[in-house]
């Protein structure tokens, strides 16, 4: 079993930043990848982003290549999604997601391959 909490969602305004935190509990954090999905009303959960668990790879949807980044603090037991340069259409909940069967090194982009979910947090951009 895996727990996911997320947290640091919120308000800003285009061109802002935010940073979403996931800390994770229940088994070696080290040993599974992460991934950062996030679904807009009337919109299927879409891939964001994803980490293995060793934090050595890393890949982003094209949407938001360049202006999010992925991180993990294996001490902390914490996936992080720095977003930065916001847009409107950035506005959606955003879930962290645990796929323990990945490994160190490996990762995926497919909702479907991930085991856990975190309950998400809110982001709204305003033009």
């Amino acid at each position: 079993q895996v727990q996911l909490v997320e947290s640091g969602g919120g308000l800003v305004q285009a061109g802002g930043s935010l940073r979403l935190s996931c800390a994770a509990s229940g088994r070696t954090f080290s040993t599974y990848g992460m991934g950062w999905f996030r679904q807009a009303p009337g919109k299927e959960r879409e891939f964001v982003a994803t980490i293995s668990g060793s934090g050595g790879r890393t890949y982003y949807a094209d949407s938001v290549k360049g202006r999010f980044t992925i991180s993990r603090d294996n001490a902390k037991n914490t996936v992080y999604l720095q977003m930065n340069s916001l847009k409107p259409e950035d506005t959606a909940v955003y879930y962290c997601a645990a796929d323990i069967h990945s490994g160190r090194h490996s990762y995926t982009v497919f909702v479907y391959e991930y085991d856990y979910w975190g309950q998400g947090t809110q982001v709204t951009v305003s033009s």
